[in-house]
């Protein structure tokens, strides 16, 4: 009788399923938004305290020589979402602001996204924040595999609620009103989606806008940061500030909802800090809209506490691309060659289950400026160069000393690579704006 009883007991698991081991983790990816690599406490920051993003890096890996793909906004995203250099389908530049001119300027529709790949695998897929990458209905986030959309189609928006933001804030496809300070809106509303849907596996892509322009912070949260003389870094803390307490809501959340140790969480900037909005870059050379260390390495943190180790430091290069492969690996999903993805699984990496890197080399394309890093060498011709520089950024992560006529072999090397690559691109779909060419 006890064997039956057993044996019933098995069947009963193996095919009804048990929900302890069945359930696929929720994955969560963060962005912040010309977020300054140095301005972290996890990454050496002391002037900012960021206690929410560092108990990430705490519980989980924090990656040291994390890279995006383009050096900012838009094609970042794109990069994020396809898992495949955006240069490949012609997402160069930024759209631009919208208007009739450029309504073809989006996300390639040819291209499936992250949000299109978890739907498939039977997750609840979710928008929070920004989304600049095109803004007519064929790009729209609802046609381009989200299931619910909170947020803003531009590439920027105002913090405070005024006539412009009612009108460009959405709600799916309807415009909305909003009260409350735009990035604690969108903590509320992340909040709200994890508690609505803790029983389900979900994708969520929280987006924020903070810490990009306009500077505009609650005068309770600039008061925290008395100490700053500077009134534009003093506001700029307030708004990280406001963007750390609002991750600290979401993990709140999760915790109450039980599924924080079954939640792959990510969190990363979409490019570097850019000198206007007062973000320190560190030791890096450059800023936003730059191929130089400043405007293409960004801090880079996964938790994942059922599965990855915590507390580790992981220094080997990798990419946001990697983002796509990972989150499917996660949820039991294998990529194929016909996906034709740049980006790799980083998971058996994070876990230290192979002593190989995910990346022999990375490249860029961003108009005239151009780099490849290849294990600890870089070639790059940055913004204000005219020729390409050598660094090796293990020993010159601040890209100051020019190592191109000691090395011209290592030169010679790194060019035909990065020409290899560059032969398989596209020529950009757009343009870049005059915005482009200001931003400093």
């Amino acid at each position: 009788m006890l064997i039956q009883r057993f044996t019933i007991a098995v069947w009963l698991i193996l095919t009804c399923g048990s929900p302890l081991l069945a359930r696929q983790p929720n994955v969560i990816v963060i962005v912040a938004d010309d977020l300054g690599y140095g301005d972290l406490g996890a990454y050496g920051g002391t002037e900012i305290p960021t206690p929410n993003i560092d108990s990430l890096a705490r519980n989980g890996v924090r990656c040291t020589n994390a890279y995006v793909s383009g050096p900012y906004c838009s094609p970042t995203r794109a990069g994020l979402l396809t898992g495949r250099y955006q240069q490949r389908f012609g997402h160069e530049f930024n759209p631009g602001p919208p208007n009739e001119n450029n309504t073809h300027a989006g996300l390639s529709t040819r291209e499936l996204t992250m949000a299109d790949r978890m739907r498939a695998t039977g997750y609840l897929t979710s928008l929070i924040g920004k989304w600049h990458l095109g803004y007519t209905d064929e790009f729209h986030p609802l046609n381009r595999g989200f299931q619910s959309f909170f947020g803003f189609l531009e590439g920027a928006h105002p913090y405070f609620p005024d006539r412009q933001g009612n009108r460009l804030l959405m709600r799916g496809h309807k415009e909305v009103a909003e009260s409350a300070y735009f990035t604690s809106a969108l903590a509320r509303e992340a909040v709200h989606y994890i508690r609505d849907h803790q029983q389900e596996p979900f994708f969520l892509y929280l987006a924020f806008n903070a810490v990009h322009m306009p500077l505009q912070a609650p005068p309770e949260l600039v008061q925290r940061f008395e100490s700053i003389s500077n009134p534009r870094r003093r506001t700029y803390a307030a708004m990280l500030a406001a963007m750390d307490d609002a991750i600290g809501s979401v993990l709140d959340q999760l915790r109450q909802s039980g599924i924080e140790d079954d939640t792959l969480i990510v969190f990363l900037s979409d490019n570097g800090g850019p000198a206007v909005n007062a973000s320190s870059n560190g030791q890096l050379r450059g800023h936003k809209a730059t191929t130089w260390e400043g405007g293409i390495r960004v801090p880079f943190i996964i938790q994942w506490k059922d599965a990855l180790p915590a507390n580790k430091v992981y220094d080997a290069p990798l990419i946001q691309l990697d983002l796509l492969p990972t989150a499917l690996a996660a949820a039991g999903e294998e990529t194929t060659p016909d996906m034709k993805l740049d980006g790799v699984n980083l998971l058996p990496y994070l876990k230290g289950e192979t002593e190989a890197v995910p990346h022999r080399n990375l490249y860029w394309r961003f108009g005239q400026q151009m780099a490849i890093r290849a294990d600890h060498w870089k070639l790059v011709r940055g913004r204000g160069e005219s020729k390409q520089l050598l660094f090796d950024l293990d020993n010159d992560p601040g890209e100051r000393n020019d190592l191109a006529e000691r090395h011209p072999e290592k030169v010679a090397e790194l060019r035909k690579l990065w020409s290899e690559w560059n032969q398989e691109l596209v020529k950009p779909a757009w343009g870049p704006t005059k915005m482009d060419a200001e931003t400093p």
